[in-house]
């Protein structure tokens, strides 16, 4: 391969038939009968309803960058790969397009309508794969799965049986979130609960006596038409004597009993509370316990039912909400309004406020599943990063209720559950994981139950499902458990801690040991992209635009454990711009080293009689080894700690700092000129250089494998991929080396500290005078002249005259001579100036602060931020006085 490199770096022009050649390879994909230890991150699957958002950008860089990480540590690497059919939310998307037409699910039929569904996801599903490539995922595509197909079908309806059998799985009749848009039940982890700025309406109830009545105070005062109860602590004594009493319910006709129940909490509103069974999970539980009769008032639509009043009937719900409370203040039963901010729940799809409705449905009993998967975090089993989140899932599991899994839809999985229709058949339900044609028990006609199952059923099982359960396959035995699982906070409790309950039920075992709960992807107002915000960044158009190796740096560099990742949607140049500064520099260090090394370059260790000795190495040679050794430990160390961010940091801050501004700076006379030692500054920098590319890889693995496979002496077919992880070599750690080089770069930094605050001009050579004589600085006197542009370094006293100063840590002066060096008259006069309109401020700001009416009139942060001013302005004059004074001005 040839080492030349074009002079800008395109990474149009490598990434695309570098990621072929990957592929082609076959470095992804995961083999069962290898001897190495499996190391195995599932994918979470992107829904298959539109193109690849910023979240699944970092989520997928930051996975990548681990796989990447351990298979070049040698680990039998799967990364998993897959798409979810994401029940509600894919079948929204195509009802919506069916809208655009005219036409509604309905009008096609069931059959129809999912095989036009299909249609979308061959078309969407292709799609957010080859996003993934772009991005530089490098999974196993050959155990691509989607959670639709049929083997994971299979794993569901299996899984399904056995809860059932176990009696883990059931149906009944309670209270349920239902989205009377999506028209489907929903799980409480799916109605998400959203601040709402509403309204406390208290409502005046009549005695049926006529001795007086009773206040409850609601925020759905719609629901009072199927009220069946108002309900007291029966320690409450401002009710005591009204329990057992009757209401005249008001618009109903109706009369109710007052009951005494534990469940009320006697401080919120007036403490007597309604009660509607029908939809509201404490009144369901208040309505079982006092065997109160629940009433639907509310249809599948939000509508008003026929049980409700013929004046309310068929009015949309907030409609209803109206005109109740309007009948009440001519009733003059309507109390008072009061505003009350509130938590609502909304579909976590389409948004619509959630109706708590009883409903008939299908549940797991969940505490049976989560003790074990408490258990298993608690005994250590289980690590969150960060570790906040390990009291989270601990909270949820302790406060589960049971999973409603059937959903009023036509898309996903179909419950597994047949019944027959046939009077007096002795066992008309049947659970199956296989098709039914005719009952078991009677012979007679079967049919399906309508309802699929809740997406996260499926999801819930991926760990092993995907790799062939329920048979006992090679994949499963190699791959199960896994190892990592890194994902976003906000599905904790919608698949993180499903999955570890599905694992310990079926396989016994926790799916993942660690796992990873990144930070959001926000916009720089740090509110979370999204569609509805028109605030996102489509990870293609920035790959597009500055390659994904920029996109993965930025992304990686920028997000600590535990904190978001902000990003301007409207400024791709300024968020990205790191990552493609980063990619460009490192673009032109491989340039320049690649440029400069023979074939073949001496080794610095092994056999070989040309092997570099020690004695030939420069305190420069051995500083930036004995750097290299320590970044190899500090990034490893890192990535395994899965502080992505600080090992990315760390190698950047390496081949940036030590190796390109100090290091390549310092050899270029050996390279590029007659100083001696050539040969072994290109053996240096040829393997400190290829350690930096090694270590780099996972985070920007196009441009590392470009550089990396352009080394003299690489074979054609070495991949930097599949090259072994840079081990520690403790004869590297040099601290003579580390010491005397960093005094090296303290003087050289101190003499162009001073060159810039007098001006002196950047190509000019300057004598310089430094008090002790370090050793670092006689050996290295060459780095200091060319680094500082220092014409002679001079040991001792310096001479008396205008000149700039500077003290190292040691207590070493500097002095540099000025009066060659710059125009001191026009230098005093400038300084002078600058001088007197500091004074100027400074008075102004003094007088101010004296005045007694801005201090007491005056915000207290606006003073201390004048003050604050007034004390930068003296120290830049005291400083401004420092400097005329060593130049002599008068």
């Amino acid at each position: 391969m040839t080492h030349e490199l074009p002079s800008r770096y395109q990474p149009a022009d490598i990434e695309r038939d570098l990621y072929q050649w990957w592929m082609d390879r076959g470095d992804f994909r995961a083999r069962t009968d290898g001897t190495q230890r499996p190391y195995v991150i599932m994918m979470p699957p992107p829904n298959v309803t539109d193109r690849l958002h910023m979240g699944h950008g970092l989520n997928n860089t930051i996975q990548d960058v681990l796989i990447r990480f351990e298979r070049m540590r040698g680990r039998e690497v799967l990364w998993l790969p897959g798409t979810d059919h994401a029940g509600i939310a894919t079948q929204n998307v195509v009802e919506r397009l069916l809208a655009k037409e005219g036409l509604t699910r309905f009008d096609l039929g069931r059959e129809a309508f999912v095989d036009r569904v299909w249609q979308h996801v061959h078309d969407t599903g292709a799609t957010i794969l080859e996003q993934l490539k772009a991005l530089g995922a490098s999974c196993d595509w050959s155990r691509t799965y989607f959670t639709l197909d049929e083997g994971l079908s299979r794993a569901v309806r299996e899984s399904f049986v056995r809860l059932y059998q176990k009696g883990l799985i059931y149906r009944g009749n309670y209270i349920i979130n239902w989205c009377p848009r999506c028209l489907t039940a929903l799980s409480n982890e799916e109605a998400e609960k959203k601040d709402v700025a509403g309204k406390l309406w208290h409502l005046q109830y009549p005695l049926a006596d006529g001795s007086g009545h009773v206040t409850v105070a609601t925020t759905r005062p719609e629901t009072m038409l199927g009220d069946t109860a108002v309900a007291v602590h029966p320690d409450d004594e401002r009710f005591g004597s009204l329990v057992g009493q009757l209401i005249d319910l008001p618009l109903t006709g109706r009369q109710i009993p007052i009951v005494a129940d534990e469940g009320v909490d006697p401080g919120f509103g007036t403490g007597a509370v309604k009660v509607t069974p029908a939809h509201d999970p404490l009144d369901f539980d208040i309505g079982q316990r006092h065997g109160l009769e629940p009433i639907v008032v509310l249809d599948e639509q939000g509508r008003v039912s026929d049980d409700a009043p013929e004046e309310f009937r068929g009015l949309d719900r907030f409609e209803a909400r109206e005109l109740v409370v309007a009948r009440f203040g001519e009733l003059g039963l309507l109390e008072k309004i009061e505003p009350h901010q509130h938590a609502v729940g909304h579909c976590y799809r389409c948004g619509t406020v959630v109706e708590p409705r009883l409903s008939e449905q299908w549940f797991v009993k969940m505490a049976p599943l989560a003790a074990p998967a408490l258990e298993a975090y608690r005994d250590g089993r289980l690590t969150f990063l960060p570790k906040r989140r390990g009291e989270d899932y601990t909270q949820w599991l302790e406060g589960i209720r049971d999973w409603c899994i059937s959903r009023q839809l036509w898309w996903g999985h179909r419950i597994p559950v047949w019944y027959c229709d046939r009077p007096g058949c002795d066992s008309p339900i049947h659970v199956s994981p296989t098709a039914l044609e005719n009952c078991p028990s009677c012979g007679g006609s079967l049919r399906q139950d309508d309802d699929v199952l809740d997406t996260w059923f499926s999801s819930w099982l991926l760990p092993f499902s995907s790799l062939g359960w329920p048979d006992e396959t090679a994949d499963l035995a190699k791959f199960y458990p896994g190892d990592v699982l890194a994902t976003a906070p906000e599905i904790l409790f919608f698949w993180v801690a499903r999955m570890i309950m599905a694992g310990l039920e079926f396989k016994g075992q926790v799916p993942f040991s660690t796992i990873y709960l990144h930070g959001t992807v926000r916009d720089t107002q740090h509110r979370k992209m999204s569609k509805s915000l028109g605030n996102g960044i489509d990870p293609l158009e920035v790959v597009d635009r500055y390659g994904a190796d920029a996109l993965r740096y930025t992304v990686v560099s920028g997000m600590a454990v535990g904190t978001d990742l902000i990003l301007d949607p409207d400024d791709l140049d300024s968020s990205f711009a790191v990552g493609r500064n980063f990619a460009n520099k490192l673009w032109n260090i491989g340039r320049f080293v690649l440029g400069n090394l023979p074939e073949p370059v001496r080794p610095l260790t092994g056999t070989r009689p040309d092997v570099v000795s020690h004695d030939e190495l420069t305190v420069a040679d051995r500083w930036i080894l004995a750097r290299c050794e320590e970044t190899v430990v500090t990034a490893t160390r890192a990535y395994q700690q899965l502080r992505l961010n600080e090992a990315a940091t760390t190698i950047y801050h390496f081949i940036w700092s030590d190796l390109a501004d100090w290091y390549l700076e310092q050899i270029k006379p050996r390279l590029l000129g007659d100083a001696p030692g050539g040969d072994v500054a290109r053996a240096v920098v040829a393997q400190t250089f290829d350690v930096a590319l090694r270590l780099l890889h996972p985070v920007t693995p196009f441009i590392t494998e470009t550089l990396w496979r352009r080394f003299p002496g690489r074979p054609a077919d070495a991949s930097i991929g599949v090259a072994p992880w840079p081990q520690t070599d403790r004869r590297a750690i040099d601290p003579e080396a580390a010491a005397a080089f960093a005094m090296v770069q303290e003087l050289v930094t101190a003499v162009r500290t001073i060159r810039a605050e007098y001006g002196v001009t950047p190509g000019r050579s300057v004598p310089i005078w430094v008090s002790h004589r370090h050793p670092a600085f006689e050996e290295e006197c060459g780095t200091i002249q060319l680094l500082a542009k220092v014409e002679t370094l001079n040991f001792g006293e310096h001479p008396e005259e205008p000149g700039g100063h500077a003290v190292l840590s040691d207590g070493t002066s500097v002095f540099l001579p000025l009066g060659d060096a710059i125009d001191i008259e026009r230098e005093c006069a400038r300084l002078g100036s600058e001088h007197d309109r500091l004074a100027q401020l400074i008075a102004g700001q003094e007088r101010k602060l004296a005045n007694e009416k801005f201090l007491t009139r005056a915000p207290a942060e606006v003073v201390e931020t004048e003050r604050r001013k007034l004390a930068a302005w003296r120290e830049q004059a005291a400083v401004l006085g420092q400097k005329r004074q060593l130049l002599g001005c008068s």
